[in-house]
């Protein structure tokens, strides 16, 4: 079975500053998603299809496809404010994209098999690959999902607050529901969301989070391109408002539409969200491959 990565990359990356998708982090100047995309190449995938804004296509192409095209096979697909918004009027002020789950819906027609989706900006290590290949080989349909899960503690950053799927498991390790909670952080010894009430909500350090690497049928898409209508009808004039594969995700748990089987990894995951991150991302990939997990130049 033919088995494809999904990368999102056409986010503006506001907290960050700069385009983070093409920014090198390795010893040969390597940016991450190249060392997801060398892992999942490991694990067995065949295709991947990045996920990114048309006015940024040259340069992204120009820096990846020369290492790329001859490894795995490339396809792109360009997210767009206006794509799936017939009949809609969207507030003209509105820049910010409609989010993950929007951007996997503008893969319609590009998909008819399984498939896993990644961030470009976040480290997930060779066993969440493997893992996910595995599960989409033997285990995905349009009954069952997969999400590859980390434990919070992990996946925070030191300069400032994340957001993460919070996922909740029954006792055959299957997802309960997912919560998308936007400000998590540290406050003094204890890990919190700061709700938009308010309020603080605590979160213990080995609470199982999504870190957007969720594995789908292709039928995942049909239920974007339906969640996606609801969700205009109540926000197509917000300028903020987010479409997210972790909501979508959660629809398909509680509309009883199928399950969603937790899998954990070992991996250590890592990602910048912020410029600060930036340094101890470029350490962790040294310290990596200095133990032998890569070669110092990926593509030699």
């Amino acid at each position: 079975m033919q088995t494809t990565l999904v990368i999102l990359a056409a986010g503006m990356a506001s907290r960050y500053g700069s385009m983070k998708q093409t920014e090198g982090f390795g010893p040969s100047g390597e940016t991450i998603l190249e060392y997801s995309v060398y892992d999942a190449i490991a694990a067995g995938f065949k295709r991947v299809v990045f996920i990114i804004r048309e006015d940024f296509a040259e340069p992204f192409k120009q820096a990846l496809e020369p290492k790329l095209k001859s490894r795995i096979e490339m396809d792109y697909v360009y997210q767009s404010m206006d794509k799936f918004t017939e009949g809609y009027t969207i507030n003209p002020e509105r820049t910010k994209p409609w989010g993950t789950a929007h951007a996997v819906l503008c893969c319609k027609g590009k998909l008819d098999h399984p498939f896993a989706v990644i961030n470009a900006d976040d480290y997930y290590g060779k066993d969440s690959f493997q893992k996910a290949f595995n599960f989409l080989q033997n285990g995905c349909n349009k009954n069952k999902y997969g999400s590859i899960a980390y434990e919070l503690v992990n996946t925070l950053s030191e300069h400032g607050t994340v957001s993460r799927g919070v996922i909740s498991i029954d006792e055959n390790n299957q997802m309960t529901g997912i919560k998308e909670r936007l400000k998590i952080s540290r406050k003094g010894n204890e890990i919190v969301d700061d709700e938009e009430n308010g309020n603080f909500f605590k979160l213990s350090e080995n609470t199982k989070v999504s870190m957007n690497f969720f594995c789908y049928d292709s039928t995942f898409i049909d239920l974007c391109e339906s969640e996606f209508k609801k969700f205009l009808d109540k926000n197509a004039q917000e300028l903020k408002a987010e479409f997210l594969i972790p909501t979508v995700t959660d629809y398909f748990i509680k509309s009883g539409q199928g399950q969603v089987e937790v899998i954990p990894t070992s991996a250590k995951w890592f990602g910048v969200t912020y410029k600060e991150d930036a340094p101890f991302v470029s350490r962790e990939v040294k310290r990596l491959v200095e133990k032998g997990e890569y070669p110092s130049n990926l593509w030699a």
